[in-house]
Formats: C-alpha cells, sequence, structure tokens
C-alpha cells in the first residue's frame, strides 16, 4: 500500500532531482541514479565491505529473484501481500498475441493475457540463504552470512527513500537462540557507530514490520512486546518524520522450522540479520550534508573515500 509523501519528504526528493542526484522514471518508487549517488553508494559499499574484513563472513550475491516456493514457505504471502512482485511472461501460440495485442491496442491490461512463472521478485536479501542452508547440521556456532540483495516491495510513493526497488546489505547469522540474539544486540550498537561516524544524528527504536490485515495488527504487536525487531532511524529529508535506515531483527526459529534447518545438537536454528539500507542511507547522507559529496566534511569523504 502506498504511504503519502510528506511536504518535507516531496521537497527533499525534488531537490535531488534538480541536482540530478536521482532521475525521475515517471512512477513514483522508481529512481534513476546519476554520478554522485552512484559514487556515494559505492563509498558505503566499501565502507561495510571493510568493516567485517577477517571476521570470517561468507560472501554471496543473488540475483532479484527467488523461486516461487521459497517465498511461500517464509510466509511472506500471509503477511505482507500488498508488498509483493509476482513475474509474469507470456506463455500463448499465435493467436493467444494477437488476443495481447488487441487488449494493447484497445487500451485495456494486457498483462492479463500473461501467466504466472517459476520465480518471484526478492523482497528480502537473506531469503536465498535458508534453502541453501537447509537442511544443516549447522556447525558448532552456526554460520554468519554476508548478502547483498537488489529487492523490490509494492509500495509507490512520492519519498525518495520509499523506492519500489532497492538495494539491502544484510549481515546475517543463523545458530542458535543465544549466539541470534547476541548477534542482533552487537549489531544494533555497531550500525549505531558506523552510521553516526558518517555524521547522521541517529537513533535506535523499537519496531514492528508492516504486517497486513488484522492478524498482521496482532503479530506487529508481539513483534513489538518481545523487542525482536529494532529499527535505526534518521532524517531524509523531513526531520519531524524520521526514516529508517537500517534494522536489527531476531527471527527466532520462524525460518528455521520453515526450511528444516538443524543446530549442530539438531535443535530448530534461530536465525537474526542486521540490514542495511543502501538507498535510504545514500539519501540520508545527502539530506544531512548537502547535494555536493566534494563539500562534504572531510571526516565524512575519508571514510566514504579512505
Amino acid at each position: 500500500m502506498s504511504r503519502p509523501a510528506t511536504g518535507p519528504q516531496v521537497a527533499f526528493r525534488d531537490r535531488m532531482v534538480d541536482a540530478g542526484v536521482v532521475v525521475p522514471m515517471g512512477v513514483d518508487g522508481l529512481l534513476g541514479k546519476g554520478r554522485a549517488f552512484v559514487e556515494v553508494f559505492s563509498g558505503l559499499d566499501a565502507l561495510l565491505t571493510a568493516g567485517v574484513a577477517g571476521e570470517g563472513h561468507e560472501l554471496f550475491r543473488f540475483p532479484p529473484l527467488i523461486p516461487r516456493w521459497v517465498l511461500e514457505r517464509t510466509d511472506y504471502l500471509r503477511s505482507f501481500p500488498d508488498l509483493i512482485g509476482s513475474i509474469h511472461s507470456f506463455r500463448g501460440g499465435d493467436a493467444d498475441h494477437a488476443e495481447l495485442l488487441a487488449l494493447l491496442e484497445g487500451g485495456a491490461d494486457w498483462a492479463q493475457a500473461l501467466a504466472t512463472t517459476e520465480v518471484t521478485l526478492l523482497p528480502a536479501s537473506c531469503y536465498p540463504l535458508y534453502p541453501m542452508v537447509a537442511p544443516g547440521p549447522l556447525p558448532e556456532g552456526g554460520r554468519i552470512f554476508d548478502v547483498l540483495g537488489t529487492c523490490f516491495r509494492n509500495e509507490p510513493s512520492a519519498d525518495a527513500a520509499r523506492q519500489q526497488v532497492f538495494h539491502q546489505r544484510e549481515f546475517v547469522h543463523i545458530g542458535s537462540p543465544d549466539s541470534t540474539l547476541a548477534f542482533r544486540d552487537m549489531w544494533l550498537e555497531r550500525a549505531l557507530e558506523t552510521l553516526s561516524g558518517l555524521g547522521l544524528e541517529v537513533r535506535s527504536e523499537v519496531a514492528n514490520d508492516p504486517f497486513f490485515g488484522r492478524a498482521g495488527r496482532m503479530l506487529a504487536a508481539n513483534q513489538r512486546a518481545t523487542e525482536l525487531k529494532y529499527e535505526i532511524v534518521a532524517t531524509v529529508g523531513d526531520a519531524e518524520h524520521p526514516t529508517a535506515i537500517a534494522s536489527c531483527n531476531c527471527h527466532q526459529d520462524h525460518l528455521g522450522a520453515a526450511f528444516g534447518i538443524a543446530q549442530a545438537d539438531g535443535e530448530v536454528a534461530h536465525s537474526a540479520c542486521v540490514g542495511f539500507g543502501m538507498e535510504r542511507i545514500t539519501l540520508a547522507l545527502f539530506s544531512a550534508h548537502g547535494t555536493d559529496p566534494a563539500a562534504w566534511p572531510a571526516s565524512v569523504r575519508g571514510r566514504l573515500w579512505p
């Protein structure tokens, strides 16, 4: 569901467009990126890579698609049906093609002539890990991963920070209840330190995912009550409505049970992750320091481009 952007958020997006930092593409939530954006994004990605150097993370990069059955097994359809993106394609013959063209020329919805495929758009960077790891058993101490994914969520907005297609850099731990909770808590402090070191005014807040419907409201309340999710927020154009630019999450055994992942002792594995919203952090830097990275504080430039 689309969230209305505030006046300051729209004004910030317009400033980014006027400066050539981003390029509108005719649909809310879909933006091209200019040179300045790309250079800051790349510097941020390198900073995160340097921050975990030598720590033994298993590095993987996955395509922006996952098998349909993986999305189904994660329960994403139950929790976030309004955010999914399903891939459809044409499977017919000549007569079906003629029907499709007739729909197109008549201004009708030609997509009704398409059929589903075996893939969907990736909603979260870590999802491909769980079928890859299953069934285990995990080694003692579990496994830690570094993933970067191109993700999609159907929530168009005039707010530049709420893009339909975005990159999520995640560090993920699959292990025991104690080790995953410790991983989440460690990364909450570490992420705050990393982002504040870039001159951003950040704070952490207990949060919940945007679960859908009446049952979703109960899930959200439980997630907050048990403090499974923390978001790190910063200003992206509107100081009165800060934006979540990173999150630290405990999944407990939800994904371990869904994919049948066992710990070394045979018990169901737990998982936790920290997710850095790469576009949102990049935009927060432009919001904090201005549209010209060459004029940013030397301390910030030195961290992004050592």
